[in-house]
């Protein structure tokens, strides 16, 4: 199976089973267990996804992101790119605020009770009631809203709680040196078709950073569809430390 079919799989199943994993996202059930001292499944993932990210960059939201499965089924309806600029700053600035009222409500409580993993499900299952589908509907149509209006994977750029844990790995990868997957670029075979820039599920200027010799933007999410889309194979995934100038940029 091409790796895209089975990115595109990968994706759908992610959907389908969000239901049942809807709540080990959720960043309200990280502050109702932070209330009682307790270190829940939510709590463990997204520490999950931080150390993941270290080695692998943004790999889950291209391949494994129940919302990010969405937002591509939605490219159908509406496959504009959206603007980059200030705006992305904007999932920071709600992840800051969220993670002060944990480490609050934490520091309030004083001490972890235990370690529920399990927490606020039923033996695992989120959505084990009709009062739970009210929040799902409603984070659905917070991810489904704003790809309509506005395009391609919007949820990721401007809003997602989850993207700072991954694009804070990818920054301490790059401060220790570590090796990590990302997008090399053989900028001499180059001719700047634009290809790679019309398809990036994120709307990312591929072009541009393949000039530089790789692609590291904090908001590519390792999809591969740059690569797999170029018709010269200019691009490619590496492990490889990056030493060169393009690790600066954001």
């Amino acid at each position: 199976m091409k790796r895209q079919n089975l990115r595109k799989l990968l994706l759908i199943l992610a959907m389908l089973l969000f239901p049942i994993t809807i709540w080990y996202f959720s960043p309200a059930l990280i502050i109702m267990g932070a209330l009682e001292g307790i270190i829940n499944g939510s709590f463990i993932v997204f520490i999950g996804m931080f150390v993941f990210s270290i080695f692998f960059g943004r790999f889950f939201c291209g391949y494994l992101c129940p919302m990010g499965g969405l937002q591509e089924c939605l490219e159908a309806v509406n496959d504009k790119s959206p603007r980059q600029g200030w705006k992305n700053y904007i999932k920071y600035v709600i992840w800051i605020i969220w993670i002060g009222i944990i480490v609050f409500c934490f520091v309030n409580k004083g001490k972890i009770v235990k370690i529920d993993f399990l927490y606020k499900t039923d033996h695992g299952i989120s959505i084990a009631n009709i009062y739970s589908y009210i929040i799902y509907y409603g984070v659905i149509l917070l991810v489904l809203i704003p790809a309509i209006v506005s395009g391609k994977r919007v949820f990721c750029h401007y809003i997602c709680w989850m993207a700072p844990f991954m694009t804070a790995g990818i920054k301490f990868r790059r401060l220790l040196h570590l090796p990590g997957l990302y997008v090399k670029a053989d900028q001499d075979k180059c001719i700047s078709c634009m290809i790679c820039n019309k398809k990036c599920p994120m709307g990312l200027d591929v072009c541009k950073m393949a000039k530089t010799g790789a692609c590291d933007s904090l908001e590519c999410i390792q999809c591969g569809v740059c690569i797999d889309s170029c018709p010269k194979k200019v691009l490619g995934y590496s492990m490889k430390p990056q030493n060169n100038k393009s690790n600066k940029r954001r």
